[in-house]
């Protein structure tokens, strides 16, 4: 069994930038904007010569009636429940939080080793402020700023200890897979086919638009058949694209696209053909 690790914590803490100083790539979508990752995500990297997973989630906001905060916590539980390990956020620059002693309580239940990670320590002064999460009453403290990497060090060197040789090798065989992505416009159903495919509530599915941000990594292991599945954002005309975590979520879908083996194209029956056909596009993707 390959060793996994999963990010968590309350919203805008850095987790998906953390996600992607691991991964030593931009793979999740970063803004200001709070709740930009909905999904768990997933990504393979190595330190140490040891290979292993890491799971990007959404900010854990406990007991909220919003339709996406809802499933965001549902995805959160799960990627705790398929972790070797958590990486639990926070932020210096806000000191403890009430969505931090939620966070806290979820994991102190956990029999899972939990890193408490206090992100944006990038000075003298706020690492004198961050030692107020030692109350929180987690051993494993690390002071990081996952914008520049520092720190980052000695908290890989720490989880990488826990990983046998065994877990890594396998690890690096599911990064060897082949990769099936699948695209198609907004709202035709792609997450809920991944859904259907591999049998769990894997990516969310609402009817807005838009809902799927992030390309998501599955691993499909079922009746004697092994790849990777990538649930993708919809694409849409560049005429129709306005919001710029839209723009970001349409370059992760393209790029998606590229590093698949296989792409697997999702239209509506309901809807017919509505969207544009070759004729629309010049060689090289430029539309007329």
């Amino acid at each position: 069994m390959s060793f996994t690790v999963a990010i968590t914590g309350r919203p805008n803490v850095g987790k998906s930038t953390l996600f992607n100083r691991l991964l030593e790539q931009r793979k999740a979508i970063v803004d200001d904007v709070s709740g930009v990752t909905r999904d768990r995500q997933y990504g393979i990297t190595d330190w140490n010569g040891k290979t292993y997973n890491v799971i990007d989630t959404g900010g854990f906001v406990a007991g909220s009636e919003d339709i996406f905060e809802k499933e965001i916590a549902k995805q959160v539980m799960v990627a705790v429940e398929e972790a070797n390990a958590v990486i639990f956020m926070v932020d210096a620059t806000s000191g403890i939080t009430a969505l931090d002693d939620s966070m806290a309580n979820v994991l102190r239940r956990s029999t899972k080793p939990v890193f408490l990670v206090v992100n944006k320590v990038d000075n003298q002064a706020r690492m004198f402020e961050a030692n107020e999460f030692y109350s929180l009453g987690f051993e494993n403290i690390f002071f990081i700023a996952a914008a520049s990497g520092s720190g980052t060090g000695e908290l890989l060197d720490a989880i990488t200890e826990l990983i046998t040789e065994d877990a890594s090798e396998e690890a690096k065989e599911i990064a060897g897979l082949p990769k099936i992505a699948i695209i198609g416009q907004p709202n035709v159903g792609k997450s809920s086919l991944l859904n259907a495919l591999i049998g769990e509530e894997r990516t969310i599915v609402s009817a807005i638009a838009g809902t799927t941000r992030d390309t998501i990594h599955t691993h499909y292991k079922m009746f004697q058949k092994e790849f990777v599945l990538i649930d993708t954002a919809g694409i849409r005309r560049k005429t129709k694209v306005h919001e710029d975590l839209e723009f970001y979520s349409v370059i992760r879908a393209i790029k998606a696209m590229d590093e698949a083996d296989v792409c697997l194209l999702l239209l509506d029956a309901s809807k017919g053909n509505h969207g544009p056909g070759p004729e629309h596009f010049q060689p090289g993707g430029k539309e007329r």
